[in-house]
């Protein structure tokens, strides 16, 4: 328990060594001597060889002096944090070092001694009226301590490096401890975290953990009891239970007008069955029908189903017809003999006589008694057969109530399980039954089922069912007769009894004394901002709000119960007189039997900010006084001021040049890099695709032998000839005989037939172009008349061209070359193509 605070947690024991020499710093300085101060973090470093105290503030790698830039920028600096401070061991700088969110106490003045630290508490009850052993005391600078000082509650807002120096005496107790980031204020429930926001316990919820959650109630805000679903909840609730927690609930198992199993099946009161939308117990069976009360009651005999409200049948059952007066009823068609006789009533028609009913019907339609029409006196219809009653009417074996003008056995009601009428008889109606059982959830109230007791009863606690009315002066009660919620003759109910005006503490709503917020002494209404007057432990009333604390400036006055101002030399006070300062409001002055003086620091050091202490009384400097003193070896660098050397100069071109070159090079060498690897992959993509369609044949040791002798005399690289494959083969094979063809048709060309008659132009057909064969068949010849012959006749054209020999000159063999142009080239118009020729005699009319 946080509780135990102060000597239960972390220890931090100060080793006090009078001969030996000491250093403490704040930013920008530090003493050398003698020091008992346990409060701040112990500075080491290999490089030096004194330790170094550093009291709260921010340190820098320009902070004076030079000692203690040497030991902040050492690689080897390590940090030992004493309780209160952060325990990181490294340093980074800018170092901020300060009381993390809580409070230390030391066991000796100006922070020296044992030392213990506290966080802020998880709840206030935690800390109330803890005892402290202290005689110096350190606040962080956003927490707030209200202490008890001999029987005066006071509010400490900064650190108090001699408890002696206070304007009061007496014992030490801690009351509160709260952080002042939260606006607004926490209540007296939550606790203010160093974040702002407010924390609450268990059971309260609000911004300022001002009310209880649901199902919690009372200034505590505690769970109501067990078997209770609801309970008279909230920060003025009383806790008394509202409505029993049932158990196998109607609702649980969807069911409306039945009992849930343990199985969770639901079990339907007699007449009640599964509506269309699924909702179990929700609609009248068949044979029932739905009463404006709610309740199914049975149809009329003879009837096997009837309309809701009214009753009126449907459908009457075989050998009934409806009633022409009442259409609710079916009656029975009269029984006759073959001869036309009617039966009279305790008889029935066997066909050819009239036998008598069994002895269980009034009427009947056959011998049995499962054939009765109506039953005997004293037994009622019940599934086909006449059953007997209980002297309080109960069917036996139907758990149904009799019901004289139906004759039959009919339910008890939707929410009854079971009913009776008392002094049953023949003359007993059905108006006259009373329930003696409910369905869970429900309540029995005069012979009734109803979902809640009425007003002036309650809950019978011994069976949860039954509603018992309340003692007379009680308007409204619970748990008990005369535990009244409300009271009559216009009193008010406080804790269960009629007062007629609410005690202190207390405040009337709707008949009742209902508690006050757990923050106000007196109040109008339940809530934290609705104080009349304050307690003790929150005495300031703002707004209608208890507050624990004036601001810090501030402070409370007991006679006029207001805040008011210190005095302008105090920066937190206990009274208004300069004489009762807490803490100083001159960064030049300190506190002395609660006045603030003008601080008489030494060795040119200043009250430290925070901690309202000179430097100079926390380091006890030794002074020479006679010659026989030894004085304490000074040690380096505690009193100069920081040099930093720096080492900042600017490059030479030269050394840009350089350093662009060295870019370049290691640019260029990357590229090529690049490049081999690049070259790599694809011969390596190349040989798994030559591996892949069988291309590469590893060389063999000949091969690989003389390659090696080129290279050993510088001889050219022979050209390695790959094996020759099986498809190379086979494509030799096809060029040889493709060039065989060719051979073929250019030959064909040398010899070509020459026409006899000069009137004939012709060709080689293109058949015999391309194979290089004669045709099978005579050449195709076309004569053609050519336009500048026409005009003569043929033995003048004849006569021209004279008895020359007809048969032209076999061209000149041609070269191979011209060979091959001529069979690859396309072919000209040769004697295929149309060309002009003599047809013979002339057509001219004038050489006829």
């Amino acid at each position: 328990m946080i509780g135990l605070l102060f000597f239960s947690v972390l220890l931090f024991v100060a080793s006090v060594v009078a001969s030996s020499s000491s250093v403490v710093c704040v930013a920008g300085q530090c003493l050398q001597g003698s020091s008992n101060t346990t409060l701040g973090v112990t500075l080491s470093s290999s490089d030096e060889s004194t330790s170094v105290l550093l009291l709260p503030g921010q340190y820098a790698s320009t902070t004076n002096p030079q000692l203690l830039h040497n030991m902040l920028t050492s690689k080897s600096a390590s940090l030992s944090s004493s309780p209160g401070f952060n325990s990181s061991t490294s340093v980074d700088l800018p170092l901020d070092l300060a009381l993390e969110t809580g409070m230390a106490i030391y066991s000796g003045s100006l922070y020296s001694g044992t030392a213990a630290f506290t966080s802020l508490p998880s709840s206030p009850a935690s800390i109330s009226s803890t005892t402290l052993s202290a005689a110096s005391l350190a606040l962080s600078s956003t927490v707030w301590a209200a202490v008890n000082i001999g029987n005066e509650r006071v509010v400490l807002w900064d650190s108090i490096p001699d408890v002696g120096q206070l304007p009061l005496s007496g014992s030490l107790s801690l009351l509160d401890l709260q952080s002042s980031a939260c606006s607004p204020s926490c209540s007296s429930s939550g606790v203010c975290s160093a974040s702002g926001t407010c924390t609450c316990p268990t059971g309260f919820t609000g911004e300022s953990c001002e009310s209880c959650a649901s199902g919690f109630y009372g200034p505590e805000c505690q769970a109501c009891p067990s078997g209770c679903s609801k309970c008279d909840e909230g920060i003025s609730g009383t806790g008394r239970c509202l409505v029993v927690e049932i158990t196998n609930a109607p609702e649980t198992c969807n069911c409306l007008n039945g009992e849930c199993g343990s199985n969770g099946q639901c079990s339907c009161n007699t007449g009640w069955t599964t509506a269309s939308n699924g909702t179990a117990c929700a609609k009248c069976s068949e044979g029932f029908y739905l009463t404006s009360a709610g309740d199914c009651k049975i149809c009329e005999l003879g009837c096997t189903s009837c309309a809701d409200s009214t009753g009126t049948c449907l459908t009457c059952k075989t050998g009934f017809t409806q009633d022409a007066n009442d259409k609710t009823k079916c009656d029975a068609v009269e029984s006759k003999t073959s001869s036309g006789t009617v039966c009279p009533d305790g008889s029935f028609s066997n066909g050819t006589a009239c036998a008598e009913c069994s002895s269980a019907c009034s009427t009947c339609n056959g011998a049995t008694s499962n054939d009765c029409i109506l039953c005997a006196t004293g037994s009622y219809a019940f599934n086909g057969s006449c059953v007997s009653t209980s002297s309080e009417g109960v069917c036996e074996g139907a758990g149904l109530i009799a019901d004289n003008n139906k004759h039959a056995c009919d339910a008890c009601g939707a929410k009854c399980t079971s009913c009776s009428i008392s002094n049953f008889s023949t003359a007993s109606t059905v108006d006259e039954l009373k329930c003696t059982a409910c369905l869970p959830g429900s309540f029995l109230s005069d012979g009734q089922c109803l979902d809640s007791c009425p007003t002036g009863t309650f809950v019978s606690p011994k069976d949860n069912v039954t509603c018992t009315t309340c003692d007379s002066s009680c308007s409204t009660c619970s748990g008990s007769a005369t535990f009244c919620l409300t009271c009559a003759n216009s009193k008010l109910a406080s804790g269960g009894s009629c007062v007629s005006s609410c005690p202190s503490g207390t405040f009337s709503s709707s008949g009742s004394c209902l508690t006050c917020h757990p923050d106000c002494a007196t109040c109008s209404g339940s809530s934290f901002n609705q104080c009349s007057s304050c307690p003790s432990n929150r005495p300031v009333l703002t707004n209608g709000r208890c507050l624990p604390t004036c601001s810090k400036s501030q402070y409370f006055d007991n006679t006029s119960s207001t805040c008011k101002s210190c005095d302008s030399s105090c920066s937190t006070c206990s009274g208004p007189d300069s004489s009762e300062c807490l803490s100083c409001s001159s960064s030049g002055q300190y506190l002395r039997s609660g006045t603030c003086v003008d601080a008489k620091c030494t060795n040119s050091t200043s009250v430290i900010s925070g901690l309202g202490v000179c430097l100079s009384e926390l380091v006890l400097v030794q002074t020479v006084t006679t010659s026989s003193d030894s004085p304490v070896p000074s040690i380096t660098g505690v009193s100069d001021p920081t040099v930093i050397q720096s080492n900042s100069n600017k490059l030479a071109w030269w050394q840009i040049l350089l350093m662009t070159l060295g870019c370049a090079f290691i640019f260029l060498l990357f590229v090529m890099c690049w490049r081999r690897r690049a070259r790599k992959q694809r011969a390596k993509r190349t040989a798994m695709f030559a591996s892949a369609k069988r291309l590469d044949h590893n060389p063999s040791w000949r091969w690989r032998l003389v390659r090696f002798g080129e290279k050993l005399f510088g001889h050219r690289r022979s050209e390695r000839v790959p094996p020759e494959t099986e498809e190379m083969k086979l494509m030799r094979a096809e060029e040889a005989r493709h060039h065989d063809d060719i051979e073929k048709l250019i030959g064909s060309y040398a010899s070509r037939h020459v026409p006899d008659d000069a009137t004939v132009v012709s060709g080689p057909s293109i058949y015999s172009q391309v194979t290089g064969r004669p045709r099978q068949t005579p050449d195709v010849r076309q004569p053609v008349r050519k336009d500048q012959t026409a005009r003569f006749s043929a033995s003048t054209f004849n006569s021209s061209l004279g008895s020359r020999d007809r048969e032209l000159l076999p061209p000149p063999p041609r070269s191979d070359a011209e060979a091959y142009a001529h069979a690859v080239r396309s072919p000209s118009g040769g004697s295929y193509w149309m060309e002009p020729n003599p047809t013979g005699s002339s057509r001219n009319p004038f050489r006829r």
